[in-house]
């Protein structure tokens, strides 16, 4: 890790009307650090992650990224085509529902040589090289290349969609449940692989998700929201294994007792 963070959050907000989506949210993330956002339905997480992301705008509050030339812009001081930019290329966004990241009617190769195409790439043999290694890299047989995502398997969606994601080497990641719906032994195998993948290409990711199985496998760190506020943040180990918050030590005990 070098020692500037990549990712700074300052006094962030998000009001629906009255209601709170998140409030006064600070926190810093380092370049190859993973973030788990905790907390069960409504806390606030999703919200979160949206905003950060610039899917939502925040009521209040700051959003700093260190781009590649290591100067921060403000993301929502950023002009809209700026920000479509960082996502097609410096970012990835991995959706719970695969379909929401996949294109469904062309080809597994063309998903992943779509996001290549977005930063310039023109070679189409370079293209689909490049896209055969990342299928076999997040383990789809590529006699598959041709084949849609409409008809794979919800887990290979999934880890089309993470091929999708990586193949412009992106240096934060963010996800969104990204083993939710998946049954138990195939969420085992695509954990596996992220955890795999995101060590070797040194990413930052921020994980959202209500399985604590996931933040302790996936995450160096971990915030944990109920009713849109952070209420607990700490190395992983340290908030699953020694819990100071009484909500969190009843979502960390409900979890042992299943």
């Amino acid at each position: 890790m070098t020692d500037t963070p990549l990712f700074k959050v300052s006094g962030f907000s998000k009001f629906y009307g009255n209601r709170i989506g998140c409030k006064d949210v600070s926190f810093e993330l380092w370049p190859g650090e993973v973030l788990a956002i905790v907390g069960e339905s409504g806390s606030g997480k999703t919200t979160l992650l949206n905003c950060l992301s610039t899917r939502l705008m925040p009521t209040a509050g700051s959003v700093e990224y260190r781009m590649r030339d290591g100067q921060f812009r403000d993301l929502y001081h950023m002009s809209e085509a700026e920000r479509r930019f960082l996502m097609r290329t410096d970012w990835g966004f991995v959706h719970q529902n695969p379909a929401d990241g996949l294109r469904m009617t062309v080809s597994a190769g063309a998903n992943v040589g779509e996001r290549l195409m977005a930063i310039g790439d023109r070679h189409y043999g370079k293209i689909r090289e490049t896209a055969t290694d990342w299928l076999t890299r997040v383990e789809i047989s590529t006699d598959r290349i041709d084949d849609q995502p409409r008809s794979f398997s919800g887990g290979m969606r999934q880890r089309l969609q993470i091929a999708r994601n990586l193949v412009t080497g992106p240096r934060l990641v963010f996800m969104d449940e990204p083993t939710g719906g998946l049954d138990v032994s195939v969420q085992a195998r695509l954990l596996d692989l992220l955890r795999g993948l995101v060590n070797d290409l040194g990413l930052a990711a921020i994980v959202v998700t209500h399985d604590l199985a996931v933040a302790r496998l996936l995450s160096h760190r971990m915030m944990v929201m109920k009713d849109g506020y952070v209420i607990e943040h700490g190395l992983t180990d340290r908030v699953l294994d020694d819990p100071r918050e009484p909500y969190t030590q009843l979502l960390v005990s409900s979890i042992l007792q299943v």
